[in-house]
C-alpha cells in the first residue's frame, strides 16, 4: 500500500510539473518556420505575464522586426505602429511605440543575455518596458543585468537567424519580416 501511495505521488508531481512547463511554452510562427520559446516567469514574473497576455490575445500576429542587426539581435513587439493589420501602422514609426497598458518596472536577473534569450526592449529608463522584446543572435554581456530577459528560444533558432537584416549601424529595416503569430502551446 505504502509503495502505491509513493508511485501515485510520484506520477502526480510528473504530470503536473508538465502541465506547468508546458504553459510556459510559447510558438512563434515565423514565414521561415516554428520557433518554440520557454518563458522564466520565476525570473521575471510581470514581463512573463505581459508577454503571454499579449501573445494570447494576438496583439502580437503582424507585427513587424523593425530592427534587426547581423550578429546582435531582432527586435519587435511595437503593437501600435509596427501592426501591419493594426488601424496606427506606420513603418517610420515602429520602434517608438508601445501598448495603452503601463509600462513595466525592471526585472533584472542573472539570466545572461546568450543566443536566443528573448529581452525586454526599453527607453533609457529601464523601468520603460512595455510591449517590445527583442531576441540575441548571439551573446551580449554587456546587457546582463541591464536589461529583464524572460525567455529563450529552445527550439527553431535557425528560422529567427533568417529573419530580414536592417541596416549595419541603426538597424532599421525596410520590406521587414513580421510574426505571423505568437500563442502559448
Amino acid at each position: 500500500m505504502k509503495k502505491l501511495f509513493y508511485l501515485f505521488i510520484l506520477i502526480f508531481s510528473l504530470v503536473i510539473t508538465n502541465l506547468i512547463a508546458k504553459e510556459n511554452i510559447m510558438i512563434l510562427k515565423l514565414k521561415y518556420g516554428l520557433v518554440e520559446i520557454e518563458l522564466y516567469p520565476e525570473k521575471a514574473p510581470n514581463h512573463v505575464e505581459r508577454f503571454k497576455k499579449f501573445s494570447d490575445e494576438g496583439k502580437y500576429d503582424n507585427v513587424v522586426f523593425h530592427r534587426v542587426i547581423e550578429g546582435f539581435m531582432a527586435q519587435t513587439g511595437d503593437v501600435k505602429f509596427g501592426k501591419t493589420n493594426g488601424p496606427d501602422i506606420n513603418l517610420n514609426l515602429a520602434g517608438t511605440g508601445g501598448s495603452d497598458l503601463p509600462d513595466l518596472k525592471a526585472e533584472f536577473s542573472d539570466i545572461a543575455h546568450s543566443r536566443g534569450v528573448l529581452s525586454a526592449a526599453r527607453s533609457s529608463d529601464p523601468n520603460s518596458a512595455n510591449s517590445q522584446f527583442f531576441i540575441c543572435f548571439q551573446s551580449a554581456p554587456h546587457l546582463d543585468r541591464q536589461y529583464s530577459a524572460f525567455g529563450k528560444v529552445v527550439k527553431g533558432m535557425e528560422f529567427v537567424d533568417m529573419i530580414k537584416k536592417g541596416d549595419p549601424n541603426s538597424g532599421a529595416v525596410s520590406e521587414p519580416d513580421k510574426i505571423i503569430s505568437l500563442r502559448s502551446k
